[in-house]
């Protein structure tokens, strides 16, 4: 099995950076080829083939190459991980929120404040 950090290490690293993010936007319409995702971005074709690297090298897009076209693709898998994550947090802190305001009804019901 795959050390889940590891992998969620690699995925947040590549999405730490605004122009990654950009990317995966875009191919979460759908496969792109290099040169349409770098259409829209202010940088070079080279530039925007280093940052699809990185996120090849994490596990979120793959892409496949016919020709002189490079085609790039989400990965699914890589941003359930993510995903995974993000909503066990959420659940923990829920909880924690749900506790503290039961305290704080609790604490308001036996000490009033006096006016």
């Amino acid at each position: 099995m795959v050390n889940n950090a590891a992998v969620l290490d690699r995925a947040f690293h590549a999405l730490a950076d605004p122009t990654r993010r950009s990317i995966v936007d875009r191919l979460s319409r759908g496969p792109a080829s290099v040169k349409e995702l770098a259409e829209p971005l202010p940088m070079s074709l080279a530039a925007v083939v280093q940052h699809v690297q990185a996120l090849e090298g994490s596990g979120l897009v793959s892409s496949e190459k016919v020709g002189r076209v490079r085609t790039c693709r989400l990965e699914p898998s890589a941003l359930a991980a993510v995903e995974r994550w993000a909503a066990d947090c959420r659940t923990t802190w829920q909880a924690r929120l749900d506790r503290l305001g039961d305290h704080l009804a609790e604490s308001a019901k036996t000490n009033p404040k006096k006016k």
